[in-house]
């Protein structure tokens, strides 16, 4: 006996938990469908930027998640020899309307999931129901699912399908089964969490290095973990490498491969070799993305996040952009009503949006600034930045980015 149900959505990341909460606002009905049999909180650490955080702050979450992130005061850019290249304030503290948030990604969902489970009740999210494909005519469409033991389960008819199953969506699959392999950029990423005291300003995010000789990524995810103020602090380690890591957020990494480039690396600000080997669990990830698609929406199912736009894990924008698709999505559901016009129209809004970041974290990504430098300097270190990069150039080269991902602090401000 199938059920019934306006919009399914199948995938409770975060980009199916905000739309369930856009929807919800908007006067829609809607059910989530999870592949896990238990919502646990996986990952390591991401940014919320002021732009996703004001979707965020306007579905009243900006309380519950200052509780459990860290409110990032500056963005501040090292070279390898932990010299500073450049620092400007992030968030609230750059004049935004709204705060940029480092969160370990557990904890983001779980405000998320909370929120939909008390918003629209404890049986909005069903866990245990993996998406195995779907078919439609033109009043709806009906979703196949199974157990995760391998056992079919009822199916689902609903007059839209959400596909926000991540980067192995079946739904895209089956909508591009012939579609070609990630690109790989060039370079793998590790990735840790660990407890240290606080550096810097304690709400630090750090980019150092560069990508033929070892980067850094490097931020506190949570305050306060113990009696003595420590925090949990996020790292991601990148290098250029001829062959991609296997593409499974959860791959386990070896220290062996990649420790080697950042053995050195100890500074007075933190000591980021000691870092790394305090670390217990290691990830290993490609830097992948996909081309940006030619179109989302299929009469009465479309694509939202990283289903939609894989982007390589740069510049905090995987999960900012899910959650930017969200209140699109559902803003064109409320105004044209759950039709395939109203999908079509919010692909139009968001399709090119995601595709001019997909295209500018592969030419011009955030970290820029440390190729510029790392080229100028000949990776040696510097007596004085300014003799390497005027202040004003690497300031047009952070606002440059900010422009194409939708991060223009006038202009995100003008609609608070």
């Amino acid at each position: 006996m199938s059920t019934s149900i306006d919009v399914a959505i199948v995938g409770a990341g975060i980009g199916g938990l905000t739309l369930a909460l856009s929807l919800h606002d908007a006067g829609i009905a809607c059910r989530v469908y999870e592949a896990v049999s238990e919502i646990r909180p996986l990952g390591v650490g991401v940014n919320i930027l002021p732009h996703a955080s004001r979707v965020l702050d306007g579905l009243g979450l900006s309380a519950s998640l200052r509780e459990v992130a860290v409110t990032t005061q500056e963005s501040a850019f090292f070279n390898r020899f932990g010299q500073l290249v450049y620092r400007e304030p992030a968030g609230e503290h750059a004049g935004y309307a709204w705060p940029q948030f480092s969160i370990h990604r557990g904890d983001l969902q779980g405000v998320l999931l909370a929120a939909v489970r008390e918003r629209l009740g404890d049986d909005a999210v069903l866990e245990g129901h993996r998406c195995t494909g779907f078919s439609q005519d033109d009043d709806a469409v009906t979703v196949s699912f199974e157990s995760p033991q391998g056992e079919a389960l009822p199916p689902v008819t609903a007059r839209l399908l959400i596909a926000a199953d991540g980067i192995h969506s079946v739904v895209r699959k089956q909508c591009y089964p012939s579609e070609g392999a990630p690109r790989y950029s060039g370079v793998n990423m590790w990735r840790g969490s660990v407890v240290l005291p606080p550096f810097l300003t304690g709400a630090s995010m750090v980019r150092a290095g560069w990508l033929s000789v070892g980067k850094m990524v490097i931020y506190p995810i949570r305050n306060n973990v113990d009696a003595r103020g420590n925090q949990l602090v996020n790292w991601v380690a990148e290098i250029e490498a001829p062959r991609p890591a296997r593409r499974d957020w959860n791959g386990v990494g070896r220290l062996e491969d990649f420790f080697p480039a950042f053995a050195n690396w100890r500074f007075d600000w933190l000591d980021v070799a000691g870092m790394i080997e305090a670390t217990q669990t290691i990830l290993e990830y490609p830097m992948v993305d996909q081309d940006p698609l030619p179109r989302w929406s299929f009469g009465r199912v479309t694509l939202l996040g990283d289903a939609a736009h894989p982007m390589v894990p740069r510049g905090s924008n995987g999960a900012g952009q899910a959650i930017l698709d969200a209140p699109c999505l559902a803003a064109q559901l409320r105004d044209h009503g759950l039709t395939p016009a109203a999908l079509d129209a919010y692909e139009r809004i968001r399709g090119k949006a995601t595709a001019d970041v997909v295209l500018m974290n592969r030419k011009a990504p955030p970290d820029a600034i440390l190729q510029t430098v790392h080229e100028r300097s000949g990776d040696k270190p510097f007596a004085s930045i300014d003799d390497v990069i005027s202040a004003a150039e690497l300031a047009e080269i952070s606002n440059r980015y900010k422009n194409v991902a939708g991060l223009n602090r006038d202009t995100l401000n003008a609609t608070h």
